[in-house]
This record gives C-alpha cells, structure tokens and sequence, in this order.
C-alpha cells in the first residue's frame, strides 16, 4: 500500500501539528504502508513525523496564500504546469494521496483527474474573493473531503453530491490536567498563543485589559507568544503598542516555541480573541486538555469547541469592551468557574482526543483505499470504525 501526504507548512504551529497527527493516524491504521510525506523545504515540523513517515520528500508546491496572490497569478504562473505534472504523477504512483488544506492549489486541481485517490483536508474558513476561489477548487478537485467543523464545511456549502466528512482536528494532550490553582489573591494569568496578526486579535486583547480599572489592571498578567509569518515588521509592532498603552507592567511579548506545554501550565485561563472566524480553534482545545478554561470568540469553529459558562467563556469577536467585562468577572469571581476546567477536559477527551481522531481518520482513508468500485489496486476488509463523524453522501 502505498500513500502520500501532502503539506504546504513546515513550521510547528496548528495547522502542521494537525497534519502530522493525519499522519500518525494513517500509520496507525495501516503499519506496513510506505508513507511518504511531501513538504516544501525543511522545518521543525520533521520532529513530530519520526517514526510516521516512510520517508519524506521535499519540492515546490504551488500554494495559494493570500499574500502571494499578485506574485502567484504573474510569475508563479510559470511554475504551476510543471507542479500539476509532479502532482499528477504521484496521484497516479500512489494508493492513496492526502492533501491538507485547499490552498495545496497544484494537488487540487490535478485531483481531478484521479478522485477515487484524493482526499482532500480543509482546515481553514476564507473570506470575500478567498473563499471563492477556494470553493471552486474544491469543487473542481471531485475529492473526498474531510472538513475540521461544521463552520468549515458550512462556509464551503458544496453540492450535497459532495462527499464530506467532519472530524474534529485530535489533539495530543496530557495524561491529567493540571490543578486549578487561582483564587482571586494573586494576578490572574492570562495565556495567549498564535501568530501575530490582526486576525488573531493581539490587539483587541490589550484594548480588554488596558480598559480594565487601574485597581484590576494590577490584578493580571498577561502573556502573548507567537511570531509572525515572516515578518520582522509585525513582530516589532506589537511589543511597541504594549509600551504604548502603558502595559509594559502586565504584559509580556514572547517568541513562539515549539512546545508549549509549560505556558499552559502556567496559565490560569486561556485567551482566543480571533477577529475572524477560526475554522475550529486548536489552542482552546489545548487549554481544555490541560485544564484551562478559554476565553474566544463567538465565532467559526470556536463555538464548536466551547461551552459558554460551562467550559469556558464566549465573546463577541472584535469586542474589546465585551472582552474586558468578562475579564473583569474572571478576576473578582474564581468560584464561578472552578468546576469549568473539569468539564472542559471530559470535553476534550469525548470531542477533541487525538484517539478519537485517529480512528475516525483511518476509516474514512480505508474506506477509500478499499472502495469496491475501483481507484485502488487493494482489496481488502476494513476493521477501522468511524468516530466522531458526519458523513454526507448523496
């Protein structure tokens, strides 16, 4: 048997942790297939498939980001028949080819031509002229699709002749959570994680506690860890708008790391302030694992993952004035949430656990690979049981 997995990251962050997870799900379900893993160059993302992969291979993929849309629809042009070639040749060498995310733009589109081979994993919810693109492609691709969240598959609204599937992204988290130590006398610690751009809502956090009264203000600590997407610029802007809303005291601007278990454990609660929609929101379902109650956005994905007053807080996304009541309440009122981080874990292990993923990934790949009806040289009985899954099928 053989398999490919296709990625356009190479970094650590969610969406590559995410894959690398498909990855251990496929080698799980089938350990004596050859697996091999395309990235675009190497990267930290290669510690967490050790032991996954059969082997990995390393090429230009064509990759539509929305920064590079000038450069891709002039120059890029240039590239993209000769990467449809090597995309296409893998589709045909291989059993079975996993794109994740449909921005991997030359596998797409060379999908087409081999459907009962593609399966095709959408982790993001794009916008205006994005989500056009991105919609038509997917269509184009006539893959099976895997969607992380019923936000994700309902932003892409295909024709219900689709295939879909919804499996929520699994999580690896720790054996317990950690204890819930705050009570009100010391500063509440406050966590955020994710790359540092205005879609993730650094700045509206700050607005929250900078609106906060002086006497509560003191009353927290807050920590902010990512970098940006190459760029040095973004990077620079943010611990310079912490000095100038006069929160050098409570704040902390930090690199992003590639394990982040002890920020976790660190931290009281956990803030997601996306002001766009989270096609599901890994970093809440991180904290709940670890026991921390997040605080996100009502928006996208996120409000899959989060039970307001239950096992964490919902907000309105963009909202800094919102953000700071709820802060406010955090703060002066440590019972009202102490039995949240139980709940949000036993959410976690029912939902988001890397266990239940894994099983329903490996069936939906089994189903495919061993389709009566051809695409596959294999025949085989599939043992693998679908978890945590809605399939639509027409």
């Amino acid at each position: 048997m053989r398999i490919a997995c296709v990625h356009q990251g190479y970094e650590l962050y969610g969406s590559d942790r995410s894959f690398a997870e498909s990855v251990a799900a496929l080698r799980a379900a089938y350990p004596l297939a050859d697996i091999e893993v395309v990235l675009p160059r190497p990267g930290p993302i290669l510690s967490l498939l050790e032991g996954k992969a059969s082997r990995v291979s390393f090429e230009p993929i064509w990759v539509l980001r929305r920064q590079a849309l000038l450069r891709l629809a002039t120059s890029g042009l240039a590239r993209l028949p000769r990467a449809l070639m090597r995309a296409a040749r893998r589709l045909r060498e291989n059993d079975l080819v996993y794109i994740n995310t449909s921005v991997v733009t030359d596998y797409t589109l060379a999908a087409h031509f081999f459907p009962n081979k593609a399966l095709l994993h959408i982790h993001e919810i794009p916008e205006g002229a994005a989500r056009t693109i991105l919609r038509a492609l997917a269509r184009w691709s006539r893959a099976e699709i895997i969607f992380n969240s019923q936000a994700t598959r309902a932003a892409f609204s295909l024709h219900p002749s689709t295939r879909t599937h919804v499996i929520y992204n699994g999580v690896t988290g720790p054996a317990a959570p950690e204890p819930v130590t705050y009570d009100g006398v010391r500063p509440l610690r406050v966590l955020m994680l994710g790359r540092i751009s205005r879609i993730k809502g650094q700045e509206v956090l700050l607005e929250a506690v900078a609106a906060l009264p002086p006497e509560l203000r003191t009353r927290i600590e807050l920590r902010l860890v990512g970098s940006a997407f190459e760029s040095e610029e973004r990077e620079r802007a943010l611990p310079a708008l912490v000095a100038a809303m006069g929160l050098t005291g409570q704040v902390s601007v930090e690199p992003f790391v590639s394990d982040p278990s002890s920020l976790y454990r660190w931290a009281d609660i956990v803030a997601v302030p996306s002001r766009r929609p989270e096609s599901l929101g890994r970093v809440a379902i991180e904290a709940m694992a670890f026991g921390r109650p997040p605080v996100v956005s009502a928006i996208g994905g996120l409000t899959e993952v989060v039970r307001d007053g239950r096992s964490g807080w919902l907000v309105p996304p963009g909202d800094a004035a919102a953000l700071s009541a709820r802060l406010r309440t955090i703060i002066e009122d440590p019972m009202a949430w102490r039995g949240f981080a139980a709940a949000g874990r036993a959410r976690y292990e029912a939902l988001f656990s890397e266990r239940a993923a894994m099983a329903a990934i490996g069936a939906v790949a089994g189903a495919k690979l061993f389709q009566p009806d051809g695409g596959s040289a294999i025949r085989a009985t599939v043992h693998a049981k679908t978890v945590h899954t809605t399939m639509d099928a027409s």
